[in-house]
């Protein structure tokens, strides 16, 4: 009776645990830009209409690195297509933090009946 109680009080535990970290998570899942990727797509979009990458650049304050950077991630999309990769992105998010509390719980489990 003592084990169940130390296995329900470790899975508490762990669920609490597991709320702080998805509020931090949501609070600093993403490092802010100072640009939009409505913004973003507009820079490339004027790169690729013949633009020189350093003129845009100096235009937007902006690093070529970081434009590179933005180009290789965004080059090709749409604002609607980067909605949707931003929406896919929190998915796959979700689901990794779900399948890492299953595993986490059936660690749980699987401890708990290996000491009996």
């Amino acid at each position: 009776m003592r084990n169940l109680f130390l296995v329900v009080e470790h899975m508490q535990a762990s669920v609490a645990e597991r709320q702080r970290a998805k509020n931090a998570e949501q609070t600093s899942n993403r490092m802010k830009s100072r640009f939009t990727e409505a913004q973003i797509v507009g820079m490339i979009k004027e790169h690729d209409a013949g633009m020189p990458a350093a003129e845009v650049c100096r235009k937007h304050d902006l690093r070529q690195g970081t434009f590179y950077k933005y180009k290789s991630r965004y080059g090709g999309m749409e604002v609607s297509d980067v909605a949707k990769l931003r929406a896919m992105e929190d998915e796959n998010a979700k689901l990794k933090r779900l399948l890492a509390d299953a595993m986490l719980d059936n660690v749980v489990l699987k401890d708990f009946l290996g000491k009996n």
